[in-house]
């Protein structure tokens, strides 16, 4: 009873990362955007040529083999998130998460060092382009930080007074 775009949007709140080239007789703009939005990777509008499709598909596999390659581990200090297995270690020691502080640490761990304004978080990990008035980003950073910094010498999760959170090794 879903639609395509709210299928997309439920394996990307999941974590799931897998290539998405949507194919669709929708071709306005706001559509593309839409779809794009939803956690697509590309784009095609019927009808097509069969060799248009095919070149997409295989600039998809070209950017997931490099993807794959270059980002299947995350690290921040001693903290690592291995994206294939969907382990997260910290000083050798294995720390569970739930499937959106999973998404929330990766968002973080893609972003290292920078601030990351609740703005940025509600949009990249709960995908929602609106301020929704809730404490659904407060509750899970809290969480989330009692995971991956309670009981370890140092803090990697920081809150920036005004402006969001950054993770870093920093002090």
């Amino acid at each position: 009873g879903m639609d395509g775009l709210a299928i997309l949007h439920g394996l990307r709140a999941a974590g799931n990362v897998t290539p998405v080239l949507l194919l669709s007789a929708l071709s306005q703009v706001d559509d593309r955007v839409l779809g794009l939005r939803a956690g697509a990777d590309d784009y095609l509008t019927k009808p097509f040529a069969f060799s248009e499709l095919h070149a997409r598909v295989d600039a998809l596999l070209r950017r997931e083999t490099r993807r794959s390659v270059q980002d299947t581990t995350l690290r921040c200090g001693d903290l690592t998130m291995d994206l294939i297995s969907r382990r997260v270690v910290r000083a050798g020691r294995r720390i569970d998460l739930q499937p959106r502080e999973f998404q929330l640490l990766e968002y973080l761990l893609r972003r290292v060092d920078e601030v990351v304004s609740r703005t940025m978080l509600l949009e990249g990990v709960w995908g929602f382009h609106f301020d929704p008035n809730t404490n659904v980003i407060d509750v899970h950073v809290s969480r989330l930080r009692q995971k991956i910094d309670q009981g370890f010498d140092r803090a990697l999760l920081k809150t920036v007074r005004g402006a969001g959170y950054r993770l870093t090794a920093e002090n």
